[in-house]
């Protein structure tokens, strides 16, 4: 999600079906589509958030309360951003697991891994978040970072989630705010198509970046 090696585990579960919005037909093309994001994720997301989404994210690991020498999970980790704050965290003595279903952004967190040689203590499994390959209570904290929206079936993703977790701890999930309030969520939508994705069409991403009005919709906020 411990080694310097990238470690993946597609044999664990079968083809991922995690990632699928209405836009997208099927898992495969959610799949091809984080691909091909992988390369500039990153970096859109500094441009798009001005920066911000760096401190978005040690607020969510920060709220987790996880300590040194704990067992983590990071679910839809991308390019590993929230696991290398969580590695900072537990120490040499914990484990953080990186799990994702895009080999891609496995290997670009590997890469990043490999670049800053104290994180030793992170594994990146390649897997489905709706059918996480772990024991009961195994994990003392778990994250998850931009993807709980794009999950299939957002019930099934956090019976997974609360399974995998130890009785008393906690989960920190972050993500674009769904609002009830209309102007907030007209906003919203402007800023998707008047911002987000014209800067994402300077990358040539236009159109993998068009689902996020339709996900954010979907987002889960009472379960």
């Amino acid at each position: 999600m411990g080694t310097m090696q990238l470690q993946l585990h597609p044999t664990l579960l079968p083809p991922s079906s995690t990632f699928r919005p209405k836009s997208i037909r099927s898992s495969n093309d959610r799949q091809a589509l984080f691909s091909r994001i992988a390369p500039v994720y990153d970096n859109l997301n500094d441009l798009l958030s001005l920066g911000q989404h760096r401190i978005w994210k040690r607020m969510a690991v920060s709220w987790t309360g996880v300590k040194m020498g704990d067992r983590v999970l990071d679910v839809c980790c991308g390019s590993g951003d929230l696991s290398f704050l969580l590695s900072e965290k537990v120490g040499s003595d914990g484990k953080v697991t990186g799990l994702d279903f895009s080999r891609d952004q496995l290997l670009i967190a590997s890469s990043r891994q490999h670049s800053k040689k104290h994180f030793r203590n992170i594994e990146w499994v390649e897997g489905d978040a709706l059918n996480l390959p772990f024991d009961d209570g195994w994990f003392d904290a778990i994250t998850m970072g931009y993807g709980l929206r794009n999950v299939v079936d957002k019930h099934k993703a956090m019976q997974e989630i609360l399974r995998v977790l130890k009785a008393g701890s906690s989960v920190s999930i972050l993500d674009f705010n769904k609002s009830n309030d209309s102007l907030t969520s007209s906003i919203t939508e402007w800023m998707i198509d008047n911002v987000v994705v014209p800067v994402a069409s300077g990358y040539g991403l236009s159109e993998e970046y068009k689902y996020l009005k339709s996900s954010i919709r979907e987002f889960l906020t009472v379960l």
